[in-house]
């Protein structure tokens, strides 16, 4: 609640789902509140530290806590074109842009500010705070988490039916030794893997290092900066 008691009147936080991932979409999420908002729902964490069931499960109730929420998408071609800082910054933008309101204060995942080099020039200036594991320390931020994992597990689904043989469906894209092997057998699909990353296809590759393992330990706390 500091951003709020400091006079911002609307607050936001800020993560993304499929950075490193080798297929598949970027996604950001957004999730605005306010003073009259009420504490995070129970349960709210860091989306890479919840099952896919608790995911679903939570993001009725979190669209309905916040004030308002959004997502800005990134696809794997548009990556390909301009690359991945870049497409981070716009797909920013376009979840700002998806808001009800305009947020005067942003929480952002991590040491960099990527919400400003993505903003019109123009346009009124938003404070930019960057922290590190937010997504593990702000509830804001661990839901815009959620929601944007969500919204991007489904659409990896959709992909994987469309696409079997690729398995899409349990590994979301990511560098799995199953996708490796699939990529393998079967090449590179046009508009949906990154072509311009450096993707080794051996069946000897193990889990990506940004996979987070099971059993990690949740956050003692959240809060609602």
């Amino acid at each position: 609640m500091e951003l709020l008691a400091a006079g911002h009147h609307l607050v936001a936080g800020i993560d993304e789902v499929g950075r490193g991932a080798w297929a598949g979409p970027l996604y950001v999420g957004i999730v605005t509140i306010d003073r009259a908002t009420a504490p995070v729902p129970e349960g709210t964490r860091d989306s890479k530290l919840m099952t896919p069931r608790a995911r679903e499960s939570l993001c009725p109730e979190l669209e309905a806590w916040c004030v308002g929420w959004g997502i800005g998408i990134s696809s794997s071609r548009e990556i390909d074109n301009v690359g991945l800082t870049r497409a981070l910054r716009l797909a920013v933008a376009r979840a700002i842009a998806s808001l009800p309101s305009r947020p005067s204060a942003v929480i952002v995942d991590g040491p960099i500010d990527f919400v400003t080099p993505g903003l019109k020039r123009r346009s009124e200036p938003i404070h930019v705070r960057s922290i590190v594991a937010a997504d593990r320390s702000c509830g804001t931020v661990a839901a815009a988490s959620v929601l944007a994992k969500v919204a991007r597990d489904r659409t990896m689904s959709a992909l994987g039916r469309r696409h079997p043989d690729y398995g899409f469906e349990q590994h979301k894209g990511y560098g799995t030794g199953a996708h490796a092997a699939a990529v393998e057998d079967l090449g590179l699909l046009s508009g949906v893997h990154r072509q311009s990353w450096s993707i080794a296809p051996t069946r000897r590759s193990t889990e990506c290092t940004n996979l987070i393992a099971e059993g990690a330990i949740a956050p003692n706390s959240i809060n609602q900066w």
